[in-house]
């Protein structure tokens, strides 16, 4: 086990533990959890979305003492995933914990079935900004450097999650934005993309603030800049993009919990109950926010689904503006 998967090793630990005396509190529905409950995450361990999913799973596996596992599908940008969940039973067996991927993929029509149709949301669990990260010998230190530099060399970089997905969306238009030339290199997870950067295989790397702190701690990557619209309070001297010259531009992510549709109404509003307030408790709070994170807004399910269908309308029109190919 390598540095930074301690560190989101220590991460899970400290938040399961601080966690863990409420949740027994909570009622469980009837004859439910019988088995094993599988959160289906789209990325690599090691990443943002990897770390939140397992402790949302560490506070079910405590409340209701039936296990809560992690099952980390990777790759198709999310696609993998989705479909997956989509085609599961509905009974409250099979989660996907994702992110604003889940309406990147509908409004791209990456997938055959209508994702607000498909799923019923269950509750937000975290909000991070992402951190731009670049290898130690990059010579660029910040992002007016990055576009000077750019005029004569293409700059590579990936993120946490493949073509046309949150990273990849937002990186394009900061590329419209400023006039940079980049190139979007996939990789699955910002794991391995963080690696890639460390090694020289690419120069840039976009991960979630988790992700991005527990990198930087390893001494073989450094931030050029926060891309949330304010500064990270785990980063307080890293400027955002926005105070570099571009005002307005963010690339942010909410992360969720999703069940295939027709799921019953008491499993879902009890697991809301459980990690709604796991996520919301002081400990885990204070965890979160000392990797630049935070808990999500609490929403009730039906909250959760009117905000998505708003949102991804706006989504759409996102997509059709920067005319991004999906191949």
């Amino acid at each position: 086990m390598n540095r930074v998967t301690r560190s989101f090793a220590s991460w899970l630990t400290s938040a399961a533990l601080a966690y863990s005396a409420a949740a027994f509190a909570e009622d469980k529905p009837a004859n439910y959890p019988l088995r094993p409950i599988r959160l289906i995450v789209s990325v690599s361990p090691g990443a943002g979305a990897d770390a939140i999913a397992r402790a949302a799973g560490q506070m079910l596996t405590d409340a209701w003492g039936q296990n809560a596992v992690v099952d980390n599908r990777p790759g198709g940008s999310g696609v993998i995933a989705v479909e997956l969940v989509a085609r599961s039973a509905p009974d409250g067996y099979t989660i996907l914990s994702l992110g604003d991927t889940l309406m990147l993929l509908g409004a791209q029509n990456r997938v055959s079935f209508d994702i607000l149709k498909a799923f019923d949301p269950i509750t937000p669990t975290s909000a991070q900004p992402y951190v731009l990260l670049v290898g130690l010998n990059i010579p660029f230190k910040s992002i007016k450097e990055l576009v000077a530099y750019s005029a004569t060399h293409t700059v590579t970089y990936s993120g946490a999650t493949g073509v046309g997905a949150t990273v990849h969306l937002g990186m394009e238009r900061l590329a419209q934005l400023s006039g940079a030339k980049l190139l979007f290199v996939p990789y699955k997870g910002s794991a391995p993309a963080i690696i890639a950067v460390a090694g020289g295989e690419i120069q840039m790397a976009a991960a979630s603030s988790i992700a991005a702190t527990g990198a930087i701690r390893t001494g073989k990557v450094r931030a050029l800049a926060a891309l949330g619209l304010t500064r990270i309070p785990a980063m307080p001297d890293l400027p955002t993009v926005a105070e570099q010259g571009f005002p307005g531009f963010k690339i942010t992510n909410r992360y969720g919990l999703y069940a295939p549709a027709g799921t019953p109404r008491a499993i879902i509003a009890a697991i809301n109950r459980v990690v709604s307030d796991g996520m919301h408790s002081p400990q885990m709070t204070q965890r979160l926010e000392a990797d630049g994170s935070q808990p999500a807004e609490r929403m009730t399910p039906e909250q959760l689904k009117a905000t998505i269908a708003r949102e991804y309308a706006e989504i759409e029109q996102q997509v059709k503006q920067l005319n991004i190919k999906i191949q």
